[in-house]
């Protein structure tokens, strides 16, 4: 029913935003992720990406700050016993490339760290998002690989825990470290896997 919100930030609390749009106050649910990015937009204009959540007792309409923190929203709620209110934990704790690699890695103890969240919950997550997180995240997620950094020899250090996150993800050895040169040795892990995964979904 609502894709955005649009209007004048109102102002912010932990878990909420208020949005003026056309004289009319939204509030918004949303992530501590979305709050640290509206920290310094009161009394401008903002946009936040909705979902709107529909109980018996209450509609509740979630704020989100990227198209792919509300992809990650939906992804979170199509796992059995994974609510909208866990999904907000969880992407409180986590950035979106963060929960991407956290899934693509089989991190479970990171993913259990949210709150409400516990190890059966993040396995369940991890078992039924794993191909999703692949192929959402590969196009939309992550940072973009730099061209102008010349081609390095694959190895040591975060190149060996980005190639065994890829090859976790279903790719071969030799894709993984083709998808890595040219990604700059002082990324980070995460940078990197980002990096790689968008470079291969170019391809195709």
């Amino acid at each position: 029913m609502f894709y955005y919100v649009r209007g004048e930030l109102m102002f912010t609390e932990p878990g909420v935003a208020v949005v003026d749009c056309a004289g009319v106050g939204y509030k918004l649910l949303i992530s501590d992720n979305t709050l640290g990015k509206l920290a310094s937009m009161d009394k401008k204009e903002v946009l936040l990406y909705t979902y709107l959540y529909i109980r018996e007792d209450a509609v509740d309409l979630i704020g989100f700050a990227s198209k792919e923190e509300l992809s990650a929203f939906k992804m979170l709620i199509t796992v059995s016993g994974i609510g909208p209110k866990a999904a907000m934990s969880i992407l409180s704790l986590l950035s979106v490339e963060k929960f991407a690699l956290a899934v693509s890695t089989q991190d479970i103890k990171t993913i259990s760290k949210a709150q409400g969240i516990g190890k059966k919950s993040a396995e369940r997550i991890v078992l039924e998002l794993k191909e999703k997180v692949a192929k959402e995240f590969a196009v939309s997620g992550g940072a973009a690989v730099q061209e102008d950094i010349p081609e390095s020899t694959v190895s040591g250090g975060n190149y060996d825990e980005a190639e065994k996150a890829l090859m976790v993800l279903g790719y071969t050895k030799a894709e993984a470290q083709a998808a890595l040169k040219g990604v700059p040795p002082t990324a980070t892990l995460e940078e990197m896997v980002s990096a790689a995964l968008r470079k291969m979904a170019l391809r195709f």
